[in-house]
């Protein structure tokens, strides 16, 4: 059985690499330039193999006091949040601390030589630090049978059935892939929508080609008079807001009063391939504002974005502004959201002109930036979290993923159209137009953040790699009007849904909003546990007075609806 499956992974591969020309991530230019100018200073080389060379005969001391069962100190430690090195075996077996630590060194002086290397541009400097970081990460000890001790233990202790389990998963893995590795990272079966994933009540009310708008049923016999419209990001599903009851963000939102109605986009197919960033505004926001409208009477709504939600929510209200329409929404607030891209993190490596160019040619062909392929670039970001610690888990270890739903939705990716893809790269991503007065036309419309005097909001993480904090923070000093900066600790979506009867993590407030990122920080007050309270304070200011529970008519279908379940 395993013959065939490996033969079509191995045709994918090689026609994946030979469509890509070898290199996707277009950095065998770079690492040419690097070592041609690395090469041109053989003293700084022969510096940094001496450093390097101290730091083992260092460690080889070390191994050897340790061997002999005296006390010393590490010569390099993981970062506290590495969880590759958690095993005691890493700390107590002389051996395997000599792995770990050697490791570490080696990485070590990798990083220190890109960035010690003349030449090369911070961003030049920046990529190459990332990619060898992803080489690093792919040769760590922790990753092979023979050096890693919890492996052996475990091999030795079954007599090698972890690792024919382990070999059942990979076939697996490869099938689910349809040829390619799609590497499981929690139980599947376990979860299904409208049954424990998306169960908070309500009705489809409206749909068009790009989304389904749901109405939830009250919870509570009165309700705030002004409708919430949630605005999720459409390179994920809208249930991460709404996972299980007790980690739901919507029904909390629904339980304290609120007539919450969300956007669920679309899974798009090619036929959907010219769909422009401005039919998701207008197709999108603008005609799910009208619906609510029409169905609540009201003539405004409040608005959360998620990330790329986010985005295009600040894009709607300086489109709405330049048409002096801006009071159809109150108040905004910004999940993780990027506004200003000039400090948008890891996610600018995938995205230099070479790159940008062969995306634009995969996506011609499928009419789409396929979901599998965004969703690698997110796991590279994380690859010992999203990547290795799985390859160990399932296919050394033998053992099957854990349940989790967090991780069935990251799964649960959406295709992207072609034409908005690019166009959302480019202008924002890379060119960072958004946040220039006039740099993005929306409609035949030039418009300027600088004109939004809608109250915000700004929830950003601490951990963020996809939108680092300091960038999001940014976006602060876009907008005129009153604006409201929350940090919470962990990391893009454990720091937003983090329901407060979980007494997790911690949050970061102040009232001022100085230009600068860290005298924010500087200046902030720490709380224990979820922020989400404390935004409930804030939005209560712009919901209304209470008026009798608005309860949905018979829709389209029931939420969480059929858009939802199209899978990529």
């Amino acid at each position: 059985r395993s013959k065939p499956v490996f033969e079509q992974y191995l045709v994918r591969s090689r026609e994946e690499l030979c469509r890509q020309n070898f290199d996707p991530l277009n950095v065998n230019p770079l690492y040419t330039e690097f070592i041609e100018r690395l090469s041109a200073h053989p003293d700084k080389i022969l510096s940094l193999q001496n450093d390097l060379w101290l730091q083992y005969l260092k460690l080889w001391k070390h191994t050897t006091l340790k061997a002999l069962g005296e006390e010393t100190n590490d010569i390099v430690k993981p970062d506290k949040s590495d969880r590759r090195f958690s095993s005691e075996d890493w700390q107590i077996n002389p051996l395997f601390d000599f792995l770990k630590q050697s490791y570490l060194l080696t990485c070590q002086a990798v990083q220190n030589a890109v960035h010690d290397v003349d030449g090369l541009d911070e961003y030049e400097k920046e990529k190459i630090a990332f990619h060898s970081q992803l080489f690093m990460n792919a040769l760590s000890p922790s990753n092979y049978l023979m050096s890693n001790p919890d492996v052996i233990r475990e091999t030795l202790s079954t007599g090698g059935a972890n690792l024919v389990k382990g070999l059942e998963n990979l076939l697996k893995d490869l099938e689910r892939g349809n040829g390619s590795l799609k590497i499981s990272t929690t139980d599947f079966e376990a979860f299904e929508l409208g049954k424990n994933l998306a169960t908070t009540k309500g009705e489809v009310v409206y749909q068009n080609e790009l989304m389904q708008l749901i109405q939830y049923h009250p919870t509570t016999k009165t309700c705030f008079k002004r409708p919430l419209l949630v605005v999720p990001p459409w390179i994920n599903k809208y249930y991460i807001l709404d996972l299980q009851p007790e980690n739901s963000f919507i029904k909390w939102l629904v339980d304290h009063g609120h007539n919450v109605f969300t956007i669920s986009w679309v899974n798009p197919g090619a036929q959907l391939a010219e769909k422009r960033f401005e039919d998701y505004m207008e197709s999108g926001v603008i005609e799910a504002m009208e619906e609510i409208k029409d169905i609540t009477g009201e003539p405004d709504v409040n608005a959360i974005g998620y990330c790329l939600g986010g985005t295009l929510l600040a894009t709607t209200l300086a489109y709405l502004a330049a048409k002096g329409q801006a009071d159809q929404i109150a108040s905004a607030t910004f999940f993780a959201t990027l506004i200003d891209f000039e400090h948008c993190g890891e996610m600018k490596m995938f995205l230099d002109d070479e790159q940008l160019a062969m995306m634009d040619r995969m996506m011609n062909e499928k009419g789409l930036f396929e979901a599998r392929q965004l969703q690698q670039t997110f796991s590279l970001l994380r690859s010992n979290d999203l990547i290795w610690n799985f390859v160990v888990n399932n296919y050394l270890m033998g053992k099957e993923p854990f349940p989790f739903d967090l991780l069935y939705w990251n799964d649960d990716s959406t295709n992207m159209p072609a034409r908005m893809h690019s166009y959302y790269l480019r202008h924002m991503y890379r060119d960072n137009l958004l946040k220039e007065p006039g740099g993005i036309v929306m409609k035949d419309t030039a418009i300027d953040l600088r004109k939004v005097k809608t109250p915000a909001y700004f929830l950003s993480t601490r951990d963020d790699h996809i939108a680092p904090w300091r960038a999001t923070y940014e976006g602060t000093q876009l907008f005129i009007g009153k604006k409201t900066f929350t940090l919470s600790a962990s990391g893009h979506v454990a720091g937003v849904i983090n329901h407060p009867q979980k007494k997790k993590y911690c949050y970061w407030t102040d009232d001022q909003t100085p230009k600068d990122a860290e005298a924010w920080l500087e200046g902030s007050t720490k709380h224990q546990g979820s922020w989400w309270p404390h935004w409930l304070a804030w939005s209560k200011k712009h919901a209304g007075k209470r008026i009798p529970a608005r309860i949905p008519e018979k829709g389209i279908e029931p939420a969480p609806g059929s858009y939802v379940r199209v899978r990529a």
